[in-house]
């Protein structure tokens, strides 16, 4: 059993050699990766630098003449993560552990976000009371807030410190695996608050089926986590009922899930019924907070944090066009189902999104930017109305039968 610690040795390799000590007392064999660039380390890494930079496609000596240290940070993050990725592959490391401030967490969580769904993953970071979705991504990393700054050991960060160790130690000890024979295959669904009806109808059906359903609430990092385990291999078939978040990418709201959206279902060539659901809507904060551009745009007021607004009959024609699209890029079963009389809890008639036009424009898209070998169903229901998510639910049954059959299995 043994945990990768990283850290910058030049800065940090009292608190490094601390933590290293800690684990290999603790019965867990301990391997340093030693990404620093400038100063001599205290004591050598089991990896050293120089291998980290030679794995990332460049050497020490030309990072140090370079001087910039933002490339430099970058460089070691690209070597590290190979690193990581290739310890984990040849069954060497069971877990990760970093220690750093700014430069200290790009690199380890860097490492981190290369390793699958289970493997522990703990990084203690001045960085862990702010923002930290560039640093855990989609992965399941844990944030461990240093409270003082890493430069030397005092009675506070031995204490944070022993903690991490601690913690690290009981994670690799007793980690649950992430599947088991007795598990049930995984289908993945995407909901927001709008489309929660449909999704909740669906899902009781699929899992009536014998499967388990993961939701995922599609707020750009719900739909990235989403991609990424269908990436992964972990996911068999994918109810996309609430595609939205390509809305925010396509008009700059605060959601989104990225360019790569509703693509890895298609590459994995695994069954997935796609929906529409709250393509009427892109996602702002609280009200001052929506660009000028827009001032002048249709908008619902979600809560005192969330402002919605109304996509346009343009924007449609353009979402419309990219769902297709990436629908026909598929290589397995897909299925693309239209609502009709509406994608969302606010785009009905009587409510404040109600938009024929806009959905007119986003419906036709479809018909004329659809391959044919994808099935594009047309129902005159509502995105909530039970009927819909019970068609939605069989459709992305009856595909995922089909192809068991014709794999035998």
């Amino acid at each position: 059993m043994a945990v990768l610690l990283i850290g910058t040795l030049d800065t940090k390799g009292v608190e490094v050699a601390f933590v290293r000590d800690l684990l290999r007392r603790g019965g867990v064999e301990c391997l340093v990766l030693d990404a620093g660039v400038l100063g001599a380390p205290p004591h050598p890494g089991d990896i050293s630098r120089e291998e980290v930079f030679v794995a990332a496609g460049t050497t020490l000596a030309a990072v140090r003449s370079a001087g910039d240290r933002g490339r430099a940070v970058t460089a070691a993050a690209r070597g590290a993560a190979l690193l990581c990725r290739r310890l984990h592959a040849e069954g060497r490391i069971d877990g990760v552990l970093g220690l750093g401030g700014s430069a200290g967490t790009t690199i380890a969580t860097a490492a981190m976000r290369e390793l699958p769904l289970g493997v522990p993953k703990l990084m203690v970071s001045t960085m862990a009371s702010g923002q930290v979705r560039p640093y855990v991504g989609v992965r399941d990393i844990l944030m461990l807030h240093s409270v003082v700054d890493l430069s030397g050991l005092n009675r506070i960060s031995r204490v944070v410190l022993t903690n991490a160790a601690h913690a690290m130690l009981g994670l690799v000890r007793e980690r649950v695996p992430v599947a088991s024979a007795e598990d049930r295959p995984i289908l993945a669904a995407t909901m927001f608050g709008v489309t929660t009806p449909c999704v909740e109808v669906a899902r009781v059906a699929c899992e009536r089926a014998g499967f388990e359903v993961l939701v995922f609430h599609a707020t750009g990092s719900g739909g990235q986590t989403m991609e990424s385990l269908i990436a992964d291999g972990v996911v068999a078939g994918v109810l996309d009922v609430t595609t939205t978040e390509l809305a925010d990418e396509l008009v700059g709201g605060t959601l989104s899930a990225g360019p790569d959206r509703l693509t890895a279902a298609a590459a994995r060539g695994i069954p997935q019924v796609i929906g529409l659901g709250a393509l009427d809507m892109v996602n702002f904060g609280s009200p001052e907070t929506v660009p000028e551009k827009f001032r002048l745009r249709r908008f619902h007021q979600h809560n005192s944090t969330v402002t919605l607004m109304r996509t346009t009959p343009p924007e449609n024609d353009r979402l419309g066009k990219e769902v297709a699209l990436k629908a026909s890029a598929a290589k397995g079963p897909t299925t693309v189902y239209v609502p009709l009389r509406g994608v969302s809890a606010l785009d009905k008639e009587g409510q404040p999104f109600w938009w024929v036009e806009a959905d007119q424009a986003l419906f036709q898209s479809l018909r004329d930017w659809m391959s044919p070998h994808v099935r594009l169903v047309e129902l005159d229901l509502h995105i909530n109305d039970p009927e819909f998510a019970e068609a939605m639910a069989r459709g992305l049954l009856e595909a995922m039968n089909a192809l068991e059959a014709r794999e035998g299995r």
